[in-house]
């Protein structure tokens, strides 16, 4: 679906992305780098129809002339619906040659993610004047082990009932109370049928595969 947008807003987001300036190596980098600015030119030109109805006139002309008129364009992949609950999927393999290999570079992340630097101005639940879109981690997934074998692990927060969540989920409704600060909660490691209490600062040291995120704001 093609939308015409205001040529002046199109591009911009809740909270000024050149204010945020990520550590490379972070969830940050990874976020500012998947939303950046992409220019489309030469063979990723974009086909405009409005360019071609004014070259060539009406459509019923151009598929029996097969002439059509490809333009610069700008590119830009941005959240236009805050989710409730966020997942972020690391790319954890590259090519090398023909085969795939594991990266097990280590990918900081906080407890607490503003989502708004790579969220449209006219993100559809987020209420009018709001510059944050937070989000508090519960759960890790990390993987050990290389491309043809290894072993799944999790980290989950035990915690209490998040009711703006249930409201955000079940009804619709943004939520309204600023919170800053992770849900408060006790993180537990679970490989298969061991469940053993730890740290949050073990599992921000760990190698996350998946993030699993709730909305705060």
């Amino acid at each position: 679906e093609v939308s015409t947008e205001d040529s002046e807003t199109a591009f911009f987001t809740l909270a000024n992305r050149e204010d945020l300036n990520p550590e490379e190596g972070s969830i940050h980098h990874c976020l500012y780098q998947f939303t950046r600015n992409e220019k489309l030119t030469e063979t990723n030109k974009l086909l405009c129809d409005v360019c071609t109805q004014r070259h060539y006139g009406p459509k019923k002309n151009i598929k029996s002339e097969k002439k059509y008129v490809y333009t610069n364009a700008k590119k830009q992949m941005l959240i236009s619906l805050a989710p409730p609950i966020l997942t972020l999927h690391l790319k954890r393999f590259q090519q090398a040659g023909f085969n795939l290999r594991k990266v097990n570079r280590h990918i900081k992340f906080p407890e607490v993610i503003d989502l708004a630097p790579f969220c449209t101005v006219k993100c559809k639940n987020v209420a009018e004047g709001n510059t944050k879109v937070l989000y508090s981690l519960y759960g890790v997934v990390e993987h050990s082990g290389t491309m043809r074998s290894g072993h799944y692990t999790a980290y989950a927060k035990m915690r209490t009932m998040n009711n703006r969540l249930s409201d955000l989920v079940l009804r619709g409704q943004s939520p309204q109370a600023l919170e800053t600060e992770p849900v408060k909660g006790q993180w537990f490691h679970i490989s298969d049928t061991h469940v053993q209490a730890v740290s949050a600062s073990k599992v921000l040291s760990s190698q996350a595969y998946l993030l699993f995120y709730e909305r705060l704001l």
